[in-house]
């Protein structure tokens, strides 16, 4: 077995588009894109970076994920009403199970780090 490396992440990458679904979206044409960056063995963990244009669409989150917001502006809506915004420099997580809205106020950049356990 050969022993585990660092892993230094590359903000330049650019990615690929990752847009919501059509069905999803709920206002304005979101463009995004997602760079992943890293994927442990059993992909049930991995991180990257994403990015947004403004929109607001739907969410269902079957994954954990911790996110640093490094450009822009976001709200987080539940579907039970909770409301959370975010700007650069905010750290925050969403939980598996999760379901309301994403909406990009401002055009936005984040780091991500996602487990999502498989069954």
């Amino acid at each position: 077995m050969s022993e585990p490396k660092i892993v230094v992440l590359d903000r330049l990458q650019t990615g690929e588009s990752a847009n919501p679904s059509p069905e999803k979206i709920l206002a304005g044409i979101p463009r995004t894109r997602v760079s992943n960056q890293y994927a442990d063995g059993t992909q049930q963990f991995f991180c990257g970076t994403w990015s947004s244009t403004s929109g607001k669409w739907r969410i269902r989150y079957t994954e954990h994920e911790f996110c640093v917001l490094t450009e822009g502006r976001v709200r987080i809506e539940s579907v039970g009403g909770d409301r959370h915004e975010f700007r650069a420099g905010d750290a925050f997580v969403v939980p598996a199970g999760f379901e309301g809205t994403w909406e990009v106020v401002e055009p936005c950049k984040k780091w991500y780090a996602v487990f999502e356990a498989k069954e």
